[in-house]
């Protein structure tokens, strides 16, 4: 519904009153004559900044939302007025470089303005990223059309094409909302036209065409209305428009952006222009529509037939402005997701679909050496686990020795076919001999050497807050011949590696990655051996999410050589909230300790091993003596006095 003149003048006082800088400088084009006559009238005639403090308005003079591509451009400093859009119209401007008659072509578009809305985030470093415009059904859902780069500040891209909500620096999920309003008369904090972003059904690969799909589903409001798409081409000299939300771009001269802009950034406007070179097999389509950095995934509107043209991506001060051609567009929407794989594609960006490896695959696989320190002089005996685990653990077709171990190149995996995780994995560091595998689109495979049911697939991965976790990480085996090297960082891609973590856990990942890297580089730095056993804790509260058990904690045990070179020396750590230590000083009756110990953010532990096998129950006897946070009788561990534990800073608070 139209906002009336009061609402409009409190709006825009709301915003002068909490910019000094921006109400000096609308004064000013006042002043100057500089505004847009209707906008003038309308808005600004008796609106003077009032006292008191306001919320931050969208219309910075100097800034633009942190994180925006500034891939945008004015191309022409003169004839091309980027208008404002107030109440789903244009506020119309001289178009004396545009045909007569474009002024009614431009009120006959104005029905599209409403299906065009600003791509705001929810928990990011920016505000809002581009736009967006509704483009095409699904069932009773709607997609929204923009860019890649746009939709790439909150998400990644799946194997599939899709797309998903990364975490921020705090592990907390992103999101994305389309506020199909954000006008210049906007009331601030209104809502009224916003709707979430209920999943990403594509997001272009770096090497494809700049277009991300977003999908909206019905809410409070009525969705807007499909934007229908050209039946060609856009033609040398079409008459076209981009609808969008234009922010400040310091890489554009400022003094033409005050002149087009008037100091009023990041609101809706409709911006006239040209087509300068069509489409064709070597050319990109280009026009000279005046934009700046938040145009990104514009619609390029054809002003004679109302429709999509193109979708504004990038563009060159004072040469051109690029547009992904219908063409493409329309074959996204009909499904022809390009799936290009990127070489050296980081973790996480990529993968591709779930593999099966047949028990053949394995043979002539080694396992986990328990002799394999100093030259096998010293032994590291897997860890016991209690009877009912240990009765429960998935039998290997293969027949290995060491019970319930799953073999595979320089580590193994003990996996509970009743829990459906790996209840422990250990793995044979070698320094001397490391290679360097650069990661490339993750593939995760069955192992059939036991049943498939038992263990987990893509499925129990679903949920956006979940993740395969590694136990054997994938560098810590990459060691020997390089084919060798290889086939080991290949075979920790199996599920029987993996436990489902939660986004929790990454908020304090930070230092367990850093005390595995610090293990690692160690080893390849001083060129010894280590042998590491990684698995989960197994608690009454861990939560069953997709089918998964998801543990709310994890332990390591490294085991290596001492200075000497002759004898053991362990140490155990644990990445916690803290229950495992509160539950030891239950146990052990240390209530007024309890009371210090609170369950907070994710924190990294030096544990002793005694401790460790206190509360997990399993047998850590081997390593008890190797120890460094032993004490002198061991046969008093679970006593009254509290576990020995040590919270990690820095690699640096490591006792060893």
């Amino acid at each position: 519904m139209p906002q009336d003149d009061n609402e409009r003048r409190a709006s825009l006082e709301g915003r002068l009153a909490a910019n000094p800088r921006l109400a000096e400088a609308v004064r000013q084009r006042i002043a100057e004559g500089r505004l847009p006559p209707a906008f003038r009238t309308a808005l600004c005639e008796q609106a003077e900044p009032t006292a008191g403090t306001g919320s931050s308005p969208l219309e910075e003079i100097a800034h633009h939302p942190a994180g925006l591509p500034l891939l945008e451009a004015i191309v022409r400093l003169t004839g091309r007025p980027p208008m404002l859009v107030c109440d789903d119209k244009v506020v119309m401007e001289p178009l004396p470089d545009f045909p007569v008659g474009t002024d009614l072509k431009i009120r006959a578009l104005e029905k599209w303005i409403p299906s065009v809305g600003r791509v705001e985030f929810l928990n990011a470093n920016s505000n809002w990223g581009g736009t967006g415009s509704v483009v095409a059904t699904r069932g009773t859902d709607l997609l929204v059309m923009t860019n890649r780069h746009v939709a790439k500040l909150v998400a990644k891209r799946q194997y599939d094409g899709s797309g998903v909500f990364v975490r921020n620096a705090a592990g907390i999920r992103c999101g994305a909302e389309i506020d199909f309003r954000e006008e210049a008369t906007s009331i601030p904090g209104d809502r009224s036209r916003t709707v979430a972003v209920a999943a990403i059904d594509y997001l272009a690969d770096d090497l494809a065409a700049d277009v991300a799909l977003l999908r909206i589903a019905p809410g409070a409001f009525p969705l807007p209305s499909v934007i229908g798409l050209a039946d060609t081409e856009a033609a040398f000299g079409d008459l076209v428009a981009l609808i969008g939300y234009p922010a400040f771009d310091p890489r554009n001269d400022a003094d033409a952006q005050a002149r087009y802009f008037h100091d009023v950034y990041d609101v809706k406007r409709f911006a006239p222009g040209q087509v300068m070179q069509a489409l064709t097999g070597t050319a990109t389509l280009q026009h000279d529509c005046t934009s700046l950095g938040g145009n990104s995934g514009s619609p390029l509107v054809d002003l004679n037939t109302g429709r999509i043209v193109g979708l504004h991506f990038s563009g060159q001060y004072g040469v051109g402005n690029s547009a992904v051609g219908v063409g493409t567009i329309k074959a996204l929407l009909a499904g022809a997701f390009p799936i290009v794989a990127v070489p050296g594609s980081v973790a996480g960006t990529e993968g591709l679909a779930d593999g099966v490896h047949a028990a053949d695959h394995f043979k002539g696989r080694a396992g986990f050496a328990t002799h394999f320190l100093g030259k096998g002089a010293v032994e590291t005996p897997w860890p016991e686990l209690p009877a009912p685990l240990a009765a429960a653990l998935a039998a290997p077709s293969d027949g290995p020795v060491e019970p319930g171990e799953l073999r595979y190149t320089h580590f193994g995996v003990k996996y509970s076919a009743a829990e459906k995780l790996p209840l422990m994995t250990a793995v044979n560091l070698d320094g001397v001999r490391a290679v360097r595998i650069k990661r490339s689109a993750d593939k995760w495979f069955v192992d059939m050497r036991i049943a498939p049911s038992v263990q987990l697939g893509a499925k129990n991965f679903v949920d956006a807050e979940i993740d395969r976790g590694h136990m054997v990480r994938r560098e810590d085996p990459n060691w020997g011949d390089p084919q060798e090297a290889e086939q080991a960082n290949f075979d920790t891609f199996h599920y029987v590696n993996a436990c489902a973590q939660h986004a929790r856990l990454n908020q304090g990942k930070t230092l367990w990655q850093g005390l595995e890297n610090y293990i690692l580089d160690s080893a390849r730095t001083a060129g010894f051996q280590a042998c590491v056993f990684t698995g989960p804790v197994l608690g009454e509260d861990d939560p069953i999410i997709d089918g998964a058990r998801v543990p709310l904690e994890f332990w390591k045990l490294v085991a290596t050589l001492d200075a000497d070179g002759k004898a053991l020396r362990a140490t155990a750590y644990l990445l916690s909230q803290g229950q495992l230590i509160r539950d030891l000083m239950e146990k052990r009756r240390l209530t007024e300790s309890v009371e210090g110990v609170t369950l907070g953010a994710y924190r990294t532990f030096q544990i002793a091993i005694a401790d460790l096998a206190a509360a997990t129950g399993y047998g850590f006897n081997a390593y008890l003596a190797a120890d460094p946070l032993r004490r002198t009788d061991e046969s008093v561990a679970g006593a009254d006095d509290g576990p020995r534990f040590i919270a990690l800073e820095t690699p640096a608070d490591i006792v060893l």
